[in-house]
């Protein structure tokens, strides 16, 4: 645990609502720390958005600190010792150190613990285990941490076997910081206990495993992750669909992103993982829970044939410019790929004018022939490239001569 190294706290002094909340729950016999990603993250020069602060007090006890002077406190996970504290507009989660004494790979009972070291164990990564003092800034490293952040070593605390029984979504976290970190170095005793615990994850609530993997395919890079989860078989137990040129789709689309400047989307990812099993998709999202609106654009995204000039506009009509600009990224020759997207960002998406009282009033009987007449002009106006008013009322007159 001994090292020299300083975290400069002055940073988080400019939080809103933290130096506040830490002064209301901080003693010199039981201080506060601040804890996981904020440490991690602080120390590799990033941002964050959540800081997570770890304390010897009981729940009850912070809240009744927090709660004297002013600070809103909501019990979001009391049986497991966090509230949530909403100092001067922030929220931060305040939690009673805690160790696990039973767990079946998705929910723990814990006992709570004045023992740091002891609350570190329960924690997944060493690097997720380092602890700052927020007001000296001092660092407590009890299982290597920084060593491990130092090297890009993506390790799980103490034996990656026992902490992926105690929760197996870790198995699907260990592969979003493989991901998040670039130039890893690849721990053998983590991939390995992955591999053989892999089909836990089919315990798992679907909507946390593809949570998680949208979470994965977000981050800047993902392609190294997921070929060494496709490897390793990690994904298959969920994703069996997923092959070699999946991933080098994957590979291909990230690489596209990088080259025209297209901000990563981890719903276009997905696709690309799916470009050769298209047809499976709609069970693919089935079974993870997709919703009904997710499931929807990612059909969108899928497409059997190459993209040519006269699809985008046709697409950005139908699914909006985003959709368009991913199935150009998706399906199009390399060449093609920056004319199609310039042509559909500077467009400006037409409305269809024509109504169905336009077409009663143009003599056709009103009843249900009004909606399919409407529906094959719009195709017509489509199919013809969008062309003006005047045109367009052409294709309506000509639709109607053949229902008069």
């Amino acid at each position: 645990m001994t090292n020299n190294k300083i975290i400069d706290v002055k940073q988080w002094n400019n939080i809103e609502g933290l130096t506040r909340l830490i002064d209301a729950i901080y003693t010199d016999d039981m201080p506060a720390r601040i804890v996981g990603g904020a440490v991690r993250d602080t120390l590799r020069g990033l941002s964050f958005s959540d800081i997570d602060i770890a304390t010897p007090l009981l729940p009850e006890t912070v809240m009744k600190k927090l709660d004297a002077i002013g600070i809103k406190t909501i019990p979001t996970g009391l049986q497991h010792g966090t509230i949530t504290a909403i100092s001067d507009g922030n929220n931060f989660e305040v939690t009673t150190l805690r160790k696990d004494i039973e767990s079946d790979g998705r929910h723990a009972k814990v006992e709570f613990s004045d023992d740091w070291r002891e609350d570190a164990m329960r924690r997944d990564f060493t690097i997720n285990a380092l602890y700052t003092d927020p007001k000296t800034g001092k660092i407590f490293d009890y299982f290597n941490g920084l060593e491990d952040l130092d090297k890009k070593c993506i390790r799980f605390i103490g034996n990656a076997h026992d902490r992926i029984k105690e929760d197996h979504l870790r198995i699907l976290r260990y592969f979003r910081f493989l991901a998040r970190f670039d130039n890893v170095y690849i721990d053998p005793d983590s991939i390995a206990a992955c591999k053989s615990l892999s089909s836990r994850q089919m315990t798992l609530a679907r909507e946390r495993i593809h949570d998680e993997l949208m979470k994965i395919l977000a981050v800047k890079n993902p392609y190294n992750a997921i070929e060494l989860a496709y490897q390793n078989t990690i994904f298959t137990s969920f994703l069996p669909e997923i092959n070699q040129a999946s991933v080098e789709a994957l590979k291909e689309l990230v690489t596209r992103e990088e080259r025209y400047g297209i901000a990563p989307l981890a719903l276009r990812r997905f696709a690309a993982l799916l470009k050769h099993t298209h047809q499976s998709a709609d069970k693919i999202a089935s079974r993870l829970k997709f919703s009904n609106v997710m499931r929807k654009s990612l059909l969108n995204r899928l497409s059997e044939q190459k993209i040519e000039a006269q699809d985008c506009k046709r697409i950005a009509f139908q699914y909006g410019k985003q959709v368009a600009i991913d199935q150009i990224l998706l399906h199009s020759k390399d060449n093609d790929i920056s004319p199609y997207i310039i042509s559909i960002q500077n467009w400006d998406i037409p409305q269809f004018t024509i109504t169905g009282g336009h077409l009663i009033e143009k003599g056709l009987s009103a009843g249900p022939i009004i909606s399919t007449v409407l529906q094959q002009i719009k195709n017509d106006w489509i199919e013809a490239g969008f062309p003006n008013q005047t045109n367009l009322e052409n294709i309506v007159d000509k639709r109607i001569e053949q229902y008069q």
